[in-house]
């Protein structure tokens, strides 16, 4: 008997530390659909985020995220931040009429890679802080890559 009851604590010890991991180290998530196109697949891509950066750094323009659909509480979305707090963004860069916004503290202004297939802060505005549950630092499948920060990558080319 004391067998399976050490089975049993081993068992519960293991899922207590998966548990742990994934509040506050990393996770993964499905991400599909064409608004980050063409740094995530359209049919989907798993991804791993992390919760670290959001507690002993800061989130930073170019960052893409991991957040709770500010339309749709049940459904998380991939974003990649454009502004941080106090940043001056435009508001649809696509638009021939260009207004501007102050992204407000504790805010940031998320959109999505592929501007004329997305849903995003032009649409719901500036994203609370709350709503971000990680920075995503790589791509596990179809095609395991890391993802750094995407304003990186586009100043390596200026």
């Amino acid at each position: 008997m004391s067998r399976y009851l050490r089975s049993t604590a081993l068992v519960v010890q293991v899922a207590c530390g998966i548990q742990l991991f994934n509040e506050n180290i990393a996770e993964f998530t499905w991400c599909f659909g064409p608004s980050m196109l063409p740094t995530l697949n359209m049919t989907g891509d798993i991804v791993a985020y992390e919760h670290l950066t959001q507690r002993f750094s800061k989130l930073d323009t170019g960052d893409l995220v991991v957040a709770v659909s500010p339309l749709d509480p049940s459904k998380l979305v991939c974003k990649r931040i454009i502004g941080v707090p106090g940043d001056k963004v435009c508001i649809n860069p696509v638009s021939l009429h260009r207004q501007y916004i102050t992204v407000p503290p504790g805010h940031y202004w998320l959109m999505g890679d592929n501007l004329n297939n997305s849903t995003d802060s032009r649409v719901y505005g500036p994203v609370s802080g709350g709503l971000i549950l990680g920075r995503v630092f790589a791509r596990l499948w179809p095609s395991p890559k890391w993802l750094g920060n995407g304003m990186e990558e586009i100043m390596e080319f200026v």
